[in-house]
């Protein structure tokens, strides 16, 4: 089974490929998760050698994810990416009433149907979901939406304490989230500050309640809200200055 569904997901990132939302990094050509990163921080610094300016960045985690994909949603999103109806409903059949069950030794549960979400350690389920995702996109130009997957990272590029964009889209997000049956995850979506102003005033909190924090964890990277590497690599870790370093 899980060669044929190679076939459908190299026919799938042909189709697709050119459709998909330019700030998805997941499971594309010549993309890594060095390049979101790398991306993220460069909206990030880029924005802040202006006069004002700070940045807000909201670092969201799902609740079960991949689990909460709807076959029926997915197949009308798959064929506006131009994907054949006979794929659409392929995909939408292998989606729907599956059987689980769990086994523990010599003990086997009962057998569930189950008809919501894309299964676990299948070829297809990452990308998948990022065609679930991709029309959930910013339509904002100072705010960036980046995804990895489910990894999704809201950058409000802030100048002057208009923040009429960036809570607009925290506000669509959490919206699309209730359309598409994903949940927010607020006991680990956190907010995180960089500020380099002088006179930093209090900012108000989102209409969703999360904590803020002075780093965060961003797909593998410790990013602070100075911006410092600290954090990310120890002084026990540093090489010494006196001596030559051949690698991280």
């Amino acid at each position: 089974m899980k060669s044929f569904e190679r076939l459908v997901l190299a026919y799938l990132k042909n189709i697709t490929g050119p459709l998909l939302d330019p700030l998805q990094f997941a499971y594309r050509a010549n993309r890594s998760v060095d390049d979101a990163v790398n991306m993220g921080l460069h909206f990030i610094l880029q924005h802040l050698d202006k006069a004002g300016t700070y940045v807000r960045l909201l670092f969201v985690d799902f609740s079960l994810a991949f689990n909460t994909i709807i076959p029926t949603l997915l197949q009308t999103k798959l064929t506006q990416l131009s994907v054949p109806s006979s794929i659409c409903q392929w995909i939408t059949s292998f989606l729907t009433d599956r059987h689980q069950l769990v086994k523990l030794g010599k003990f086997t549960s009962y057998s569930r149907t189950s008809s919501t979400g894309a299964p676990q350690g299948c070829v297809l389920s990452p990308l998948l979901f990022s065609l679930y995702t991709n029309d959930c996109t910013s339509t904002d130009p100072s705010v960036k939406l980046l995804k990895f997957a489910d990894d999704t990272t809201v950058i409000g590029l802030i100048q002057y304490g208009d923040e009429s964009a960036y809570r607009q889209e925290v506000e669509q997000l959490a919206a699309w989230c209730s359309l598409n049956n994903l949940e927010l995850n607020t006991l680990k979506t956190v907010e995180m500050i960089v500020d380099f102003r002088r006179n930093t005033p209090a900012l108000p909190p989102l209409t969703i309640t999360v904590p803020t924090v002075e780093s965060c964890r961003f797909l593998g990277t410790t990013i602070s809200q100075d911006l410092k590497w600290d954090t990310q690599t120890p002084l026990s870790k540093r090489p010494n200055k006196n001596c030559t370093s051949f690698g991280s």
